[in-house]
């Protein structure tokens, strides 16, 4: 497999005295599309911040791999001044090299990052300022630097939060070859039929984990209407 697996082992996490995830133990297969779904507050994204190190906790994460650890991140928004004059290819040379940005993308990084830029349909964009997109289309150029270099780790907080259908189709084209690949996806998705269509398993969190196993089988009407009341 390329991908990472990841073991949280007793994982708590508590923030000016509040408890925001209790108890949580949780593999994710390397190779596997794992879904995080559950209400809003119940603790989803901190464990994703958890696991790439941005939040304090109590417990164990530990990560084990065969080749590089490579790890890409989508995140719901991206937060920044929308006046900066930094354009698409400003930010995908930002994000991949030591060269300053204003000599443009390096010959190393330029072949595959146009590749992505035209599978997600920005390439045409990639002149344009990164403020002046729209935010289906930046979330499209979040996905390319994400997967460049191609990670063997691919971490996505709800990227598709106010995106079109299109943008939602190259979202699930990319999964399904990362899936091919053998790259592990953990996804916080709200989307559940999608969830049960692209995803090997899911887990449910509101404060701790409350189900986790094969979506079809764990997404029941009755589960859905207990959680999300």
């Amino acid at each position: 497999m390329n991908g990472i697996q990841i073991d949280i082992k007793n994982l708590n996490l508590t923030l000016s005295n509040n408890k925001i995830l209790k108890d949580i133990n949780l593999t994710v297969k390397p190779g596997e599309v794992h879904c995080l779904v559950g209400p809003n507050g119940g603790g989803k994204t901190s464990l994703l911040r958890c696991i790439l190190g941005q939040m304090p906790f109590e417990g164990e994460i530990s990560m084990s791999y065969e080749n590089e650890k490579i790890i890409g991140y989508v995140p719901q928004v991206l937060d920044f001044e929308k006046t900066l004059p930094i354009t698409v290819e400003d930010f995908m040379a930002i994000s991949c090299q030591n060269l300053p940005c204003f000599f443009g993308l390096s010959s190393k990084h330029k072949e595959h990052i146009n590749q992505l830029l035209k599978k997600l349909a920005v390439y045409e964009k990639r002149k344009r300022l990164l403020g002046n997109l729209s935010g289906g289309e930046r979330q499209r150029v979040l996905l390319a630097q994400a997967l460049h270099p191609t990670p063997n780790l691919l971490i996505l907080d709800e990227p598709l939060t106010g995106i079109d259908k299109i943008g939602e189709e190259y979202f699930k084209e990319i999964i399904l070859e990362l899936k091919k690949q053998g790259i592990t996806v953990l996804w916080i998705h709200h989307n559940l039929s999608q969830v049960k269509e692209l995803a090997d398993k899911v887990t449910c969190i509101k404060q701790e984990i409350i189900f986790s196993g094969i979506p079809k089988i764990e997404l029941t009407d009755d589960k859905i209407l207990r959680i999300f009341q």
